[in-house]
């Protein structure tokens, strides 16, 4: 059993691996200018950090978490993310919604994790947190206020790791037959300039239209397909086969197909946009 953050971190350090380290820093494009610069990895993967997590006593108090947040070492951050989900998951129980004192311990948690937030710096960290924490709590009672308040600080926030919890935490949403803060918050990041945000936008209005509604990811894309980015379109459509299919054979109706890549970009833009109005 892990009691204290020194005993995580000292624990973690031990496992580095050097060349499983420089495989991660390539991954997570750590190099100067990229979204990653200066991350520092040790070099472990996610199932070890999940192990180290389960070996955390299960009464690790909150205060020793901001520790393992402030590690230069991603994976500590993450493993300090990841005893967050489990506490906050601890609390959500049926019997537990409604209690009083976890109501209280839950707020404690999201009043950390958005204090830190800038420490889940990449992609991952927030993608394994996000959902579990902020989308789970947007479904539960809170102390804390408005919750739209709370999360278009997050929104509009000048933080790109802000910015995409506040779109990848809608995945536990629908999941639950919410629409609305994916809906909100994929409007709002739509004209985002980061292809980070590209991503995690079309993800999760796929998402949305799986779990909720195909109706209302197609009207989404009807209001807003002149402005979405090509890579938020690509991966919105991913489980539309029934457009997909009419694209396909449209473009193979075609005697000629454009060859640039913008080129090619608009023709198949142009087959989605037919596609979706014949509806």
């Amino acid at each position: 059993m892990k009691n204290t953050a020194k005993e995580i971190i000292t624990y973690m350090e031990s496992l580095k691996n050097e060349e499983q380290r420089f495989h991660l820093m390539r991954f997570f494009k750590t190099a100067p200018g990229q979204y990653g610069e200066g991350d520092e990895f040790l070099g472990l993967k996610v199932p070890q950090t999940r192990a180290v997590v389960k070996m955390v006593d299960k009464n690790f108090p909150l205060s020793e978490i901001p520790e393992l947040l402030m590690s230069n070492w991603h994976e500590i951050r993450l493993c300090g993310l990841l005893i967050m989900v489990a506490k906050f998951e601890k609390l959500s129980t049926r019997k537990l919604i409604n209690d009083e004192t976890a109501i209280k311990q839950r707020d404690e948690i999201i009043k950390m994790y958005l204090e830190y937030a800038e420490r889940a710096n990449n992609w991952d960290l927030v993608d394994l947190s996000a959902p579990k924490i902020l989308g789970n709590w947007l479904l539960l009672p809170t102390l804390l206020g408005d919750k739209y308040e709370i999360m278009d600080k997050l929104a509009y926030s000048n933080n790109l790791w802000r910015q995409r919890m506040s779109i990848v935490c809608s995945w536990r949403t629908s999941q639950a037959g919410d629409p609305s803060w994916c809906l909100r918050y994929a409007e709002i990041h739509l004209n985002h300039k980061h292809d980070l945000m590209h991503k995690a936008v079309g993800w999760m209005l796929r998402e949305m239209g799986k779990r909720v509604s195909m109706d209302l990811l197609k009207d989404f894309l009807k209001q807003h397909i002149h402005e979405m980015p090509r890579t938020t379109l690509r991966y919105a459509i991913e489980k539309m086969p029934e457009l997909r299919k009419s694209t396909k054979k449209r473009k193979q109706s075609k005697k000629s197909t454009p060859k640039s890549a913008s080129l090619s970009f608009l023709f198949r833009f142009s087959l989605v946009y037919d596609s979706l109005k014949s509806e």
